[in-house]
């Protein structure tokens, strides 16, 4: 457990465009007891302070360096270019990497996705970090992908975004070190899994805590079927396939 065991306390790190109101409110529910803080680190600053205990779980993104921690992948982001709103890519709604060949693609250090080949052509030296590149974009030096949290945590007026189809996307993990599971890290993985206060999987709340049964005037009606009536006809049988929506705007665009 983080902490005395009179004062427990618990400290989540988060990386860039990941955003973890959500748990943190339930956290809050469920154990207004155990405060919990907030870290907001870089990707790699959020994995030296687990490592060295500075935090006790992070919300990261994959791959995790190294097999002294443990991850729990949570969801998957869409990769966007970001590009000036004069650019001729803010004119179609997606692009491939392919219809990025003729310009420079920026590549920070800090960049987490995991590219077999970056798209357009490298840029002379590459941005210390994102938010240097975004810079350079608005600057017309050339264009970033990045995970769509990202380029909306950059907003610019000057700039915008489109999805790139084929870039590698973004995963968001929940990650702690294997050897300090603690009680407080279960609550955590019980949350960000969904896991209800009386999952038996999750350590449960004492008896008064937990919330009370359904009132019987609210139950099922003995004897009524749960289900509509056998062997009705499924109106969905035998209809043809569902239109498909108008297809996006492509074509390779052309460099100004």
């Amino acid at each position: 457990m983080t902490g005395s065991e009179d004062s427990p306390s618990f400290r989540l790190a988060y990386v860039p465009g990941v955003t973890p109101s959500k748990w943190v409110r339930i956290w809050n529910e469920r154990l207004p007891d155990v405060p919990l803080t907030l870290l907001a680190m870089s990707v790699g600053e959020s994995f030296d302070a687990l490592r060295g205990g500075d935090a006790d779980a992070g919300l990261v993104r994959l791959p995790v360096d190294g097999t002294d921690l443990s991850a729990i992948p949570l969801y998957t982001e869409t990769s966007v270019v970001v590009v000036p709103k004069d650019h001729v890519v803010a004119a179609v709604d997606e692009v491939s990497a392919e219809d990025l060949a003729d310009d420079i693609v920026l590549h920070p250090l800090d960049d987490t996705l995991d590219w077999e080949r970056l798209p357009g052509r490298p840029a002379i030296e590459r941005p210390a970090t994102t938010a240097d590149a975004v810079d350079l974009v608005a600057a017309g030096v050339g264009l970033l992908v990045v995970p769509q949290s990202i380029a909306r945590l950059h907003h610019r007026k000057d700039l915008t975004y489109r999805p790139v189809t084929d870039a590698p996307e973004s995963r968001v993990a929940l990650s702690w070190p294997e050897e300090r599971t603690t009680d407080l890290v279960e609550d955590f993985i019980g949350i960000v899994r969904g896991r209800t206060v009386n999952s038996s999987r999750g350590r449960t709340q004492p008896a008064a805590e937990q919330k009370p049964a359904r009132s019987p005037d609210k139950a099922t009606p003995r004897g009524k079927p749960a289900t509509g009536r056998t062997g009705a006809k499924n109106p969905r049988r035998g209809a043809g396939p569902a239109k498909s929506t108008k297809g996006a705007k492509r074509g390779k665009p052309r460099g100004r």
